[in-house]
């Protein structure tokens, strides 16, 4: 009944737009075409400055009510987000600038050089400086825009430090798993022929390999330490996911068969976080921003950003995946061994007794 509504008031629109050009055919007739065209230009000179203004004073209005509900009104919460936020910056300068001159000059110019009986137009048909002017200065604004963005580009998908934590990061349809080497820090061997949601082995380890051991494996809650790096191994189980770190200003693509990776900096725990922004119940994000679905739109992930102390004590916790898919392998769930009395019992009653 609503899209009948919608498509019902768009028609009407259309037939009044179309009985209003009519008309002023009509009128074109009936005063004279020329004078009705006079009219006509002093009509659309009103409006183009009308619009102009109302315009200048939509966009303020916009940026006011709207730029406090933007990632840009608290700082970047990584290091290297901080590259992204001041080239973010000086882009939306330079364009902002750009923009107001060239609307300005369109709306003016519409209304100052409109067609009277005083003046003649000028046909001006050809210029090399301008045309090198304006076909100059944006190919070098352009450039240098591309230069900045492609240096931090390399910053943070280049070699992480050597100091940085490991950790890989998977996208599915549709949600994302954590695994975090053991103290071999190295990550064992996986094969996608070995995935078994069933049976806790959602990342395929092959069990031959002795390094996935000790691996730990989680999913939905991803643990980093703040103030120390983290490099990113990231890769998809299925289609092309994306990691998309809008709190640290990052993101990469998941792709399958092809890992990729991020490094960044944490600069503030979560609980730092819900004070700087004034929200209690604040979350770091990880979100897909590929659209890889009908479950998209759930695909969301929580970072957790702790101290180092408090990270050890998480990370303690937590067992390698190795138990999940064989507990009877778990120490934990091991039954402690009774020890044999019985020999223990007859050697004592064998012995002599002393006598009082």
């Amino acid at each position: 009944m609503s899209m009948f509504f919608i498509i019902a008031v768009i028609v009407l629109i259309f037939m009044i737009i179309f009985q209003i050009a009519k008309a002023s055919e009509y009128v074109s007739v009936i005063k004279g075409e020329e004078k009705a065209k006079k009219e006509q230009n002093k009509i659309n000179g009103f409006f183009m400055i009308a619009f102009l203004i109302a315009g200048l004073i939509g966009i303020y209005l916009c940026n006011k009510a709207l730029y406090p509900k933007t990632l840009l009104i608290h700082d970047s919460a990584s290091v290297q987000g901080e590259k992204v936020d001041s080239m973010l910056r000086v882009t939306l300068v330079i364009t902002g600038i750009v923009f107001l001159i060239t609307q300005i000059a369109l709306f003016w110019f519409g209304f100052k050089y409109q067609q009277t009986d005083k003046r003649k137009a000028y046909y001006y048909l050809h210029n090399n400086s301008l045309e090198l002017i304006w076909t100059a200065v944006p190919a070098i604004a352009m450039t240098v825009l591309v230069v900045i963005g492609l240096r931090n580009w390399y910053s943070f998908t280049g070699a992480a430090p050597k100091n940085a934590m490991q950790i890989e990061v998977v996208g599915k349809q549709f949600g994302w798993i954590f695994r975090y080497s053991g103290n071999d820090k190295i990550f064992g061997k996986k094969y996608y022929k070995l995935i078994d949601d069933a049976g806790n082995n959602t990342l395929g380890q092959d069990w031959k390999d002795q390094a996935n051991l000790d691996d730990v494996v989680v999913q939905g809650t991803m643990y980093l330490v703040k103030d120390k790096p983290v490099n990113l191994i990231i890769g998809s189980r299925d289609v092309i996911h994306d990691v998309g770190l809008p709190q640290f200003r990052l993101k990469m693509d998941a792709v399958p068969g092809t890992p990729t990776s991020l490094w960044f900096t944490p600069k503030y725990t979560t609980k730092e976080m819900k004070e700087i922004t004034g929200n209690p119940d604040f979350q770091y994000e990880l979100s897909c921003d590929q659209m890889c679905g009908n479950g998209h739109y759930s695909m969301r992930g929580i970072i957790v950003v702790v101290t180092q102390a408090e990270y050890d004590v998480w990370l303690a916790q937590q067992k390698p995946n190795y138990y999940a898919v064989f507990p009877d392998k778990d120490p934990s769930n091991q039954k402690p061994q009774l020890a044999d009395t019985t020999k223990t019992t007859a050697a004592i009653s064998a012995l002599p007794s002393k006598k009082m």
